[in-house]
């Protein structure tokens, strides 16, 4: 078997929140071939999709929307070897001008 890394993104959503804010995460995968590496890295991914209730009441979603990329690698099984949150959202003053 061969390792290679798998970058996964999720969409987390919020309840009655417009956001843009997406995961990020770089993890570890086996396989013979990058194909067979690929299909593992979507079953891992999708087991880490979830939903819960936050502090006020609204359901959080982190929603699979893809893996991105794949690469042959040396390292150990199942290490997070990346991880991501990111929030775009656009400024109306950048805070170095206010």
């Amino acid at each position: 078997m061969k390792a290679f890394t798998a970058r996964i993104i999720y969409k987390i959503e919020c309840e009655g929140v417009r956001t843009e804010q997406y995961e990020e995460q770089w993890r570890l995968v086996y396989g013979e071939h990058e194909r067979e590496a690929l299909q593992r890295a979507r079953e891992a991914a999708a087991k880490e999709e979830s939903s819960f209730e936050d502090r006020h009441g609204r359901q959080v979603r982190w929603k699979l929307l893809t893996v991105m990329d794949i690469q042959e690698t040396t390292l150990d099984n199942g290490t997070l070897l990346f991880s991501a949150i990111r929030e775009l959202e656009p400024l109306e003053i950048p805070a170095w001008t206010a």
